[in-house]
């Protein structure tokens, strides 16, 4: 009896020791990750949403140098100003040890300027665009993980050189790509004709329906004469269902329909016109059958958001967080030169797939991931088609016409 009772006590003391652990490390200050997204978008939703869980998660094994992580959202509305005036706020009332996020290539250049000012350490997710990345040459602070757009076509280029080679009936000689006329289609536009240079590539802007436009009729028109073999728009979720919608109406259907947003409408894969739409990107759900991290991410994000994530800025988002947090553990400090080379040499196993690891661009001192994905929609599903080694169904080829649906 004795013996029960000294154990009653012993648990009881065990308990009260951990309480009183989890309060002193909630009351101290907290670091403070200040992210920048827009969340009128879904990468901007999906994007802060996936950090949320990982805050949550990494709070919930005792946060960071026994401190908890305190994440601040602010939404950029995609408008440069908004972007820059975020950062400002950020530093100076919210005072975040570091900056995360990051979407619009057009919004980022109206951040750098300001982000120059602070010097704070930033790692970015988004803003493909390289003009972005010239604006930061020799900035130690500054860590990019998302692809730059020279990246990208060189991945776009080495993924339909290995599936034609071993789908010989695919073509892709004569291109078309309509872009949104900002700074992320117009660059996506010229580093397609750099990166396919061998190819017949042609090209026209159009206004995306989310910065005010949403007639596509014209562009497709002019892509349906042009009768390219692959046919590529880039541009934003708001574009997606109503292109489709008008390349139906104009009878247009190449046999490859590519579709190149940052991200995707929740419910897409629903519509009769996705089947077939191959797109670009750097995870698609079906890799949670290859990949244990995309698998736990998964499960995750739906059990604390009752939503399946549907872009790959969510799991860009949450590898964010926890590639900041993992460089701060082993900087054991917040002092911008030691975690500057914690960064550097810290490797993170993805959601996504990959390992991330730092490495120079070929401007920056700090680039992360470098390609992406070729993915098609098969069945309301985001197949991987290529890299053949995250593959999880073969292409299917020629895009099917609308009468068949």
């Amino acid at each position: 009896m004795k013996w029960r009772n000294l154990i009653v006590v012993l648990v009881a003391i065990f308990a009260l020791v951990l309480f009183l652990g989890d309060s002193a490390t909630a009351k101290k200050k907290p670091i403070k990750f200040g992210a920048i997204l827009p969340l009128a978008d879904i990468t901007g939703d999906q994007g802060a949403k996936a950090m949320k869980l990982a805050v949550k998660e990494i709070n919930a094994k005792g946060g960071l140098l026994g401190r908890p992580v305190e994440l601040i959202v602010v939404d950029d509305e995609m408008k440069p100003e908004k972007g820059a005036a975020a950062v400002d706020k950020l530093a100076t009332v919210d005072k975040v040890d570091v900056f995360i996020g990051g979407m619009s290539s057009g919004v980022h250049l109206g951040q750098i300027p300001v982000l120059k000012k602070y010097k704070k350490v930033t790692v970015w997710i988004g803003a493909a665009y390289h003009g972005c990345e010239n604006a930061l040459k020799g900035e130690d602070w500054y860590f990019h993980l998302h692809p730059w757009d020279y990246q990208q076509g060189a991945s776009y280029v080495e993924g339909w050189n290995a599936i034609t080679k071993k789908y010989p009936k695919v073509k892709i000689g004569k291109q078309f790509l309509a872009y949104e006329e900002g700074a992320f289609g117009t660059g996506s536009f010229k580093a397609t004709k750099i990166m396919f240079k061998n190819a017949d590539v042609s090209g026209e802007s159009f206004k995306s329906a989310a910065l005010g436009g949403g007639d596509y009729r014209s562009v497709l028109r002019h892509a349906k004469e042009y009768n390219p073999e692959l046919f590529i728009w880039a541009g934003y979720e708001a574009d997606a269902l109503p292109i489709m919608e008008q390349a139906k109406e104009v009878n247009f259907a190449p046999s490859l329909f590519v579709g190149a947003p940052p991200g995707w409408p929740r419910d897409f894969g629903k519509s009769p016109l996705a089947e077939g739409v191959v797109l670009y990107g750097m995870w698609a759900p079906s890799l949670s059958k290859k990949s244990r991290v995309s698998k736990h991410f998964w499960n995750a994000y739906v059990k604390m958001f009752k939503e399946e994530p549907a872009t790959y800025f969510s799991p860009l988002a949450y590898t964010n967080v926890y590639f900041v947090a993992k460089g701060i553990k082993r900087a054991r400090t917040l002092k911008t030169k030691a975690l500057i080379r914690a960064l550097e040499r810290t490797r993170y196993v993805s959601p996504l797939g990959e390992v991330l690891t730092i490495r120079p661009s070929n401007v920056i001192k700090h680039q992360g991931f470098t390609r992406q994905k070729i993915l098609q929609w098969q069945n309301g599903v985001q197949q991987v088609i290529w890299p053949f080694k995250f593959s999880t169904a073969t292409i299917k080829y020629p895009f099917p016409g609308w009468e068949k649906r």
